[in-house]
């Protein structure tokens, strides 16, 4: 069984919390089956954002990098994503270590 997209968030902003780095909810998606993307800003005028993509190989489901530069650029490129899917939500996670937890058990798969 799937976990919810509400479901998801919550509980990926609690473990963000617990290890002190700030994330916010830039836009709520719908609460069941909305996609979401992650804006990592490094707060330094850059920024990368991370989507889940299926690997039709070996079935697995794992983060990759969506768009990466310029902070300005990557939010041109999630306003656009935005656009076409109002059922998306998007989270902008705040680390000037580039941290992110998208790489720990429980988040990579």
């Amino acid at each position: 069984m799937r976990l919810t997209a509400e479901v998801w968030v919550s509980a990926y902003l609690t473990r963000l919390r617990l290890v002190d780095i700030p994330a916010f909810v830039v836009q709520k998606g719908d609460a069941t089956a909305g996609s979401v993307l992650i804006k990592l800003n490094t707060l330094d005028g850059q920024a990368c954002c991370y989507q889940r993509s299926f690997d039709l190989m070996t079935g697995a489901r794992r983060w990759v990098v969506l768009v990466e530069g310029e902070e300005a650029t990557v939010d041109a490129s999630v306003a656009k994503q935005c656009s076409f899917d109002a059922d998306l939500w998007v989270i902008e996670v705040e680390d000037r270590a580039g941290r992110h937890l998208l790489d720990e058990p429980g988040l990579s798969d």
